[in-house]
């Protein structure tokens, strides 16, 4: 009986290699390596994901097929292509179906993982009319500069005691936007006494671990097989995530709730209110799947834009230098730069931009998925494949970009972002899954990027050039974590010394 079983393997594993070469041959697929049977090309996807796919596109095309496990992926770096994909039809408006959209996202509840169609649309617009508009990123203004008020706080009192401290700037940062995000979303700071620094540590890590990890596919959404065998516990651990960040945003939920207040300060008193009028729009499912992505989406990738900008100025002080002239000239001494001036700034916004294009928080964007058989670029696309566009390698592309690794915040200048040239700047994503969030991340990070560079004077910790190397997670994070140093600008302590 065993033998049984050992030769209907082996001619199952036969038959199965077969069909899929004769797939292949019949089909008119783009350029693809060598594959494997069963795992395909999985041998040849190493961390980071986006630096081992930029290889493949710069050795088979800007179009590239590859098969992993059961799954067809389709990865893209043609500014061309993309915009067939993503403006010009509907093809690829859904998002893959993964264990941890499955487990995660409240039964796809969420305007960013809801499947493409009635649902996706009310989501989407709530998201965009009632959260992102352009009142509701005016109304929190004051948050932000009350936060930011507080992260200036911080480091003048740090390094007016010792401007030889170093200082933990990706903590920093990651603190500021995530209190930033629960003012919000809640109208709470992690820690209400911003003086008490131990007890803010201790929040900001039990936070980051909740929900800075992310959405992404894992090995069980090519391999369904592991999935049912349980592997690794990726399952379990998923469910118990789940279940640590549910508790968390309904406790958020049931405060709000019991203020019982008409203010609609907060996010969630906005969506409560909603619900009153419209249960059927806005369930408690969507509630928690708003907030959630909130957490996930407006944090981690908001603080490290602002630390890879610190890290790019510590590295081109001439860069700083003229961001802080542009402010003396436009604010003073006399107050602290608010977000109302962010528009009379517009070489700072160029650094930013230019930040977003050297390391965008998601150097591939999140997945799409097609919905039917296509063609693309002239290749037949079987439907269920994921599509996955390499921001990283457009971005970086010196057929699009003059000098494309160089930190050149000028190139940015007298061009606006309205002038794509074809989809080649693309931080946010594109078409109907583009960041609707990416107006009020910025104003966070103008803001706060300003006014450190308002008030102190910046060192790199040793001589040597800040360290650019990205991590190997998901997000274009740094491999070293920035420290620097600060000492307040001398105009400028009067004024630190009053906040």
């Amino acid at each position: 009986m065993e033998n049984l079983y050992h030769y209907l393997g082996i001619i199952f594993f036969i038959l199965l290699t077969i069909k899929l070469l004769a797939r292949n041959k019949t089909q008119n697929l783009p350029p693809s390596p060598f594959s494997l049977p069963i795992i395909g090309h999985l041998h040849l996807i190493k961390n980071p994901l986006y630096q081992s796919l930029a290889k493949l596109l710069s050795k088979y095309g800007p179009v590239l097929y590859l098969r992993i496990g059961c799954r067809n992926v389709l990865v893209l770096s043609s500014p061309a292509v993309v915009e067939e994909c993503l403006t010009n039809n509907n093809t690829f408006a859904n998002r893959p179906r993964t264990m941890a959209g499955d487990l995660l996202t409240y039964n796809y509840a969420t305007f960013v993982w809801a499947p493409y169609g009635p649902l996706w649309r009310n989501l989407r617009r709530l998201s965009v009319v009632e959260i992102f508009s352009s009142d509701s990123v005016q109304k929190f203004s004051s948050i932000r500069e009350d936060e930011v008020v507080n992260f200036v706080r911080r480091l003048f009192e740090v390094s007016a005691r010792n401007d030889t401290q170093k200082l933990d700037m990706k903590y920093l940062f990651g603190l500021l936007a995530t209190n930033v995000m629960l003012q919000m979303v809640a109208e709470k700071r992690g820690v209400e006494d911003p003086r008490d620094i131990e007890a803010e540590k201790r929040f900001f890590r039990e936070f980051k671990d909740m929900f800075f990890p992310s959405l992404g596919t894992n090995i069980c959404d090519f391999f369904p097989v592991l999935r049912w065998i349980g592997f690794l516990g990726i399952e379990k651990n998923l469910k118990e995530l789940h279940r640590t960040r549910d508790e968390y945003v309904q406790n958020l939920v049931d405060g709000i709730r019991l203020k019982k207040t008409k203010k609609n300060s907060s996010l969630i008193e906005k969506l409560l209110s909603i619900q009153e009028e419209d249960p059927n729009l806005c369930s408690n499912e969507v509630i928690k799947g708003m907030i959630l992505m909130m957490f996930i989406a407006g944090t981690e990738t908001t603080a490290v834009t602002m630390e890879w900008a610190m890290s790019l100025l510590l590295n081109h002080p001439e860069a700083l230098h003229k961001a802080r002239a542009e402010i003396d000239s436009q604010v003073g001494h006399d107050r602290l730069l608010n977000d109302s001036d962010l528009a009379k700034l517009p070489y700072l916004r160029c650094i930013v931009n230019e930040t977003l294009r050297l390391y965008p928080p998601a150097p591939i964007l999140l997945p799409h998925c097609s919905s039917e058989d296509c063609v693309v670029d002239g290749y037949e696309i079987p439907k269920g494949t994921l599509l996955l566009v390499h921001a990283w390698a457009i971005h970086r592309d010196p057929g699009l970009w003059e000098e494309p690794a160089e930190f050149k915040p000028e190139r940015f200048g007298e061009r606006t972002l309205e002038d794509r040239k074809g989809l080649k700047y693309l931080p946010f994503g594109v078409g109907k899954r583009a960041c609707p969030g990416n107006t009020m991340g910025l104003r966070l990070v103008l803001l706060a990027l300003g006014a450190a560079i308002q008030c102190f004077e910046w060192e790199k910790v040793g001589s040597d050039k800040v360290d650019m190397t990205p991590g190997s997670g998901i997000t274009t994070s740094k491999a070293q974590p920035l420290e620097a140093l600060c000492r307040p600008r001398l105009d400028l302590v009067k004024l630190l010394s009053q906040i």
